[in-house]
């Protein structure tokens, strides 16, 4: 991942990262057949990392419907943390996602290990049907890849890690969903 970061995820090359890791291109080739393998799995390790942020979060779906934007916040806070205390692993989890790569390896890859996030999407689901207006396909992209995106910039030094940051970006994620995060209005009739 830091030879991601310092030579591209095109431009690295076995040998950047058996320097980088004090052993021989060799040794690499003893346990990942490609280079294209060995991003493939720092990926896995990246995401599966991410996944255990909402292993671990305690999720009381009452508070969601007390208040679904500060439910929201509870649940992606943690894990816009996640990424912008891990700067390497940001900018690597960035540029792959972001490469020519992804989208074929994204549509066979196995992501059970997020059981946890995918209860409490559910639970929003079936609480604010709203939701279920907008492309799930969509609305996932959108808010993994600006938070990602906003953690490599602060990795990177263009935003400052602080508080208002943090809030600035939410704020930017959390306008659009908003609107469907409303309890389902009973219709009544008038008489």
């Amino acid at each position: 991942m830091k030879a991601v970061r310092q030579y591209g995820l095109e431009g690295v090359r076995i040998q950047h990262i058996s320097d980088l890791a004090g052993i021989s291109p060799g040794a690499l080739y003893r346990y990942f057949s490609s280079k294209e393998e060995l991003m493939a799995e720092c990926f896995v390790y990246v995401d599966k990392q991410a996944a255990a942020i909402f292993e671990r979060l305690a999720f009381d779906p009452r508070a969601m419907l007390a208040d679904p934007i500060e439910a929201v916040k509870s649940l992606w806070l943690p894990y816009f943390q996640f990424w912008t205390s891990r700067p390497d692993e940001t900018i690597f989890y960035h540029r792959f996602r972001d490469s020519a790569f992804f989208p074929e390896y994204d549509r066979n890859r196995d992501a059970a290990y997020f059981t946890a996030f995918v209860g409490m999407v559910r639970a929003f689901l079936s609480a604010f049907p709203g939701l279920q207006q907008i492309n799930q396909d969509m609305l996932w992209l959108h808010v993994l890849t600006s938070t990602v995106m906003y953690a490599k910039y602060v990795a990177e030094g263009v935003l400052p890690n602080d508080h208002e940051t943090e809030e600035t970006v939410f704020r930017l994620l959390s306008t659009g969903l908003s609107s469907y995060l409303a309890p389902e209005q009973q219709e009544t009739e008038t008489v």
